[in-house]
């Protein structure tokens, strides 16, 4: 029977992928360790995300929870924009059909090179400092560029329970805090050249409840500075948030309440500021669940009671499903034996990789059908944070494969 966190679909002859068997999948992507994206995975996502959601809301995807070119290509023709977290993406956002307006950048420490790159390119950036506005002008006075578009990054005031990654509310290096906005609008050159703000509370949210909070008390900051400052604003990015099961016991998220919500909070917004665009910036939520690693079993060995399956991938592939990527206590991802999806569980397994050290450990008491050597190991939730958020330098081994079917 499979998990009902996976996705994908199986037969007796083990995991397909976009419809295709095992042999095939191997076949395209010539050996073994790879992540593999699955284009319908992502399309049907996106589909029901828009069919769930507010016809007004503007979905944007945070290329940080998966930056290859491949996904970055096929999801942008499905979006109504990209977010950047380095110049590297922002050249590879450039390459895409996405408008320069609808690509914003974001990080709390931009180097020169992000700076001035964007404010060649002309797109969106999101200002998180007085620091940093400075250096934004430098850039354009030294390029000789006339107009900059920025979004002002405000830490809210606001701090919700029930958010997976805080990312505002607190003392945090992200944007500038609310009650600290004076300052930083004293340094604005033209209020004109502000079109948006981006608020972002948290990631990874699975509190569906919580999760209508935040985006009350977003619309209700973002509006007040609006009033305060007499701002003029094209687009507001409300961040994401919306969360995916990782664990046992996680449930997916339900959308309608936060619909609802949002289609509410779009109304007045544009009832009293105007025409001005309501952003949902996601990156997991589109492609964790499209995504599934795939290494081999190399050895099966029992120590003192524990049976070890021995894999010729792990952490420095996929650092998140170790748990040492934010895990206080580590949990298993959804696991299987590739090959063998339909089969019964036989026996609890401790699933390991090749590193020579105790924290290269994907799964613990995972139960399992009988394991032999040669079979393929999959790992579920897949698609976000993981290849790129993956030491691979560690150790010397050798790197992961890519593909998107």
């Amino acid at each position: 029977m499979l998990d009902n966190r996976i996705k994908f679909k199986a037969n007796e002859q083990g995991l397909l992928i976009n419809g295709l068997g095992l042999d095939r999948v191997q076949a395209i992507a010539g050996s073994l360790p790879c992540y593999v994206y699955d284009k319908s995975l992502i399309k049907a996502r996106i589909q029901a995300l828009k069919a769930a959601m507010p016809e007004k809301l503007n979905i944007h995807y945070a290329m940080k929870a998966n930056p290859s070119p491949s996904v970055v290509h096929f999801i942008s023709q499905m979006l109504d924009g990209l977010d950047v977290a380095s110049h590297q993406e922002l050249k590879l956002a450039l390459e895409t059909n996405t408008p320069a307006f609808d690509i914003s950048m974001a990080g709390p420490g931009k180097s020169e090179e992000d700076i001035a790159s964007a404010v060649a390119a002309g797109i969106t950036l999101n200002v998180e400092s007085v620091g940093e506005l400075k250096r934004i002008y430098e850039a354009k006075d030294r390029l000789g560029v006339e107009h900059v578009n920025l979004a002002l990054r405000i830490n809210p005031d606001f701090k919700v329970k029930g958010t997976g990654m805080a990312m505002g509310g607190n003392a945090l290096q992200f944007g500038t805090d609310r009650e600290m906005l004076t300052e930083l609008m004293q340094e604005v050159r033209d209020k004109q050249e502000i079109v948006g703000l981006h608020l972002f509370s948290g990631s990874q949210n699975l509190n569906a409840e919580a999760l209508c909070v935040i985006y009350q008390k977003t619309f209700e900051t973002a509006a007040s500075i609006v009033e305060e400052f007499g701002l003029s604003l094209k687009k507001l990015n409300i961040g994401g948030g919306l969360g995916i099961p990782y664990f046992d016991k996680e449930q997916d998220l339900d959308l309608s309440n936060i619909s609802q919500v949002l289609g509410h909070q779009i109304d007045q917004w544009h009832a009293n500021i105007g025409e001005c665009e309501v952003e949902m910036e996601l990156g997991r939520y589109l492609v964790a669940e499209a995504g599934v690693y795939l290494c081999k079993v190399t050895d099966i060995k029992d120590s003192r009671g524990k049976r070890f399956i021995v894999t010729n991938g792990g952490l420095h592939h996929h650092l998140s499903a170790t748990g040492n990527f934010g895990q206080v206590f580590r949990q298993n991802y959804p696991i299987a034996i590739a090959n063998k999806m339909l089969s019964e569980d036989e026996q609890e397994y401790h699933i390991v990789g090749p590193l020579c050290t105790p924290i290269d450990t994907l799964a613990s008491d995972l139960p399992l059908p009988k394991a032999e050597i040669g079979d393929i190991i999959a790992i579920f939730q897949s698609g976000a944070y993981g290849f790129t958020a993956s030491p691979h330098l560690f150790l010397s081994q050798p790197k992961p494969i890519e593909i998107l079917l």
